[in-house]
Parts: structure tokens; C-alpha cells; sequence
């Protein structure tokens, strides 16, 4: 189901079972963290995550689950929650198309993934009072903090889901596009992430979740700026920006 190809300094990876509107199981996850590690030791310089078919991911595939031996904390917590956290922390930019189906784990892919642009098309949430179980995958925290605790729980409990214009407008993600232009839109800024300073871009991004993982002020923030600055100044990347200002001539980076 998790197909994986490379090119232009970007690892592509699928979720290709959309039959079950690529729902996933516990070897999916596993094959997941093994695409991302993959893409890791091929220095990948960005990531595009997808789903075939008409949606991203319609969340935890329980066909043929019962829920009187399902273990479903180990699911979460030494499977899917490991797997998040390694997304979040790939060490490039990374990004994903969300479209059709964007639910429960689904929703959790994406808030670990850098920049997601969103199909217009979309429905991002949790239906899950239908299951009697509750939002999970990181949702409400995100909820809570973009949308505040009112409209947060109106979701759950009520198990209507945003679409992706709602959803971007919300600042949940990205940006919203029509759904034939979505994943050519991520794949074409995919490229141009790889083909940029992906130094520079891996600091911004230890330092925005930083700010978002300590609740850093302004002057604390500034402070891990100012350090970034002074260990990029080191790097090729930084001189090349500067060579090439100065000469009026496109930059040639190299991520080093």
C-alpha cells in the first residue's frame, strides 16, 4: 500500500489502497516509518506525501477489527505516535496534498507533515462519536489552539467536518486550491524546497517548533534565531546566497 519513489531531491510516498480510501493498518504505519527513513538516507530534500484515489487517508483501516481484543493503545502509542513524531522531525521540508477524506489518522499525518495544501474538496476532522471513541492522532491540540475550545468540542460532538476551504481559513493548513490543481501545486513547491537552502529551511523549522513545543516568547526565539544564523553563516548555502545576490545570478544550492 505505501509506495515510495524519489527524484529531483524529492521522496515521493503514497498511500495506495484506495479502495479502502487508503484507511491504515498497523504494517501500514510500519511501512510509513520505513518510507520516511528511506527518504532519509537517500538525503531526500523534501517529501511529498499523497494519497491515490479520491481521498488522503480516511483514518485507522478496522475492517475485521475487534474492538474486545483490539489494542489499540499499543496502536497508538508505540506505533502511531512514534511514526508522528518522526514525520514531524524529518530533517527537510516536508509536504502533503489533502484531499477527499482527511479523518482521524488521516488528519494526524498531516498535522505532522510541514506544509499541507488542502484540496477545496476536502473534509478534514473526526466522525467518531459514531464509533464512541474520541479524536486522536494530535487533533486536539490542534483544534484547540486554532479554532478555540467551543468549536473544538461543537466538532466532536456533533462529528461535522470542516472543508478545506473552512479548514485553511481556519489556519489549520496551508493553503486551499481547487482539487485539479492541489497536488500539482505541492509537488511543484516540494521541488522548489529541495532546489533551496534546505540548511537554512531545517533551522526555521527546529525553531518553529520550538517556539510551538515550549512556548517561547519573542526574545527567546530571537535568541535561537540569532544562534542559527550565526552556525548557517558557516555554511556553503549561505555563501553561494550571498555570491549570487551580489552578481544579480540565481543561487545554485546545495543544502550544505
Amino acid at each position: 500500500m505505501i509506495e515510495y519513489t524519489g527524484a529531483d531531491g524529492v521522496a515521493e510516498i503514497v498511500l495506495n489502497a484506495p479502495a479502502r480510501r487508503n484507511a491504515v493498518g498497523l504494517d501500514d504505519l510500519h511501512a510509513l516509518a520505513a518510507a520516511y527513513d528511506r527518504a532519509e538516507a537517500d538525503g531526500a530534500r523534501a517529501v511529498l506525501l499523497r494519497g491515490e484515489g479520491p481521498s488522503f487517508c480516511a483514518g485507522r483501516d478496522i475492517s475485521g477489527v475487534d474492538p474486545s481484543t483490539d489494542d489499540v493503545g499499543g496502536y497508538l502509542d508505540e506505533t502511531l505516535a512514534p511514526l508522528l513524531r518522526r514525520m514531524a522531525a524529518f530533517p527537510a521540508p516536508t509536504f502533503a496534498v489533502a484531499h477527499g477524506a482527511c479523518l482521524g489518522v488521516g488528519l494526524g499525518l498531516l498535522i505532522a507533515t510541514d506544509v499541507v495544501y488542502v484540496a477545496d474538496t476536502a473534509r478534514i476532522g473526526s466522525p467518531f462519536a459514531a464509533l464512541g471513541a474520541t479524536l486522536d492522532s494530535g487533533g486536539h491540540a490542534l483544534f484547540a489552539e486554532r479554532l478555540g475550545i467551543h468549536a473544538t468540542l461543537d466538532l466532536i460532538y456533533t462529528g461535522r467536518l470542516l472543508s478545506g476551504e473552512e479548514a485553511v481559513r481556519a489556519g489549520l493548513f496551508s493553503r486551499v486550491l481547487p482539487a485539479a490543481e492541489v497536488q500539482d501545486a505541492t509537488s511543484l513547491a516540494a521541488v522548489r524546497a529541495a532546489a533551496g537552502p534546505t540548511a537554512a529551511f531545517r533551522a526555521s523549522k527546529r525553531i518553529v517548533s520550538a517556539i510551538r513545543d515550549e512556548r517561547l516568547g519573542l526574545w527567546d526565539a530571537m535568541a535561537l534565531e540569532n544562534r542559527a544564523q550565526a552556525a548557517l553563516a558557516a555554511t556553503d548555502d549561505y555563501r553561494e546566497g550571498f555570491a549570487a545576490f551580489q552578481a544579480k545570478r540565481a543561487p545554485s544550492f546545495t543544502g550544505h
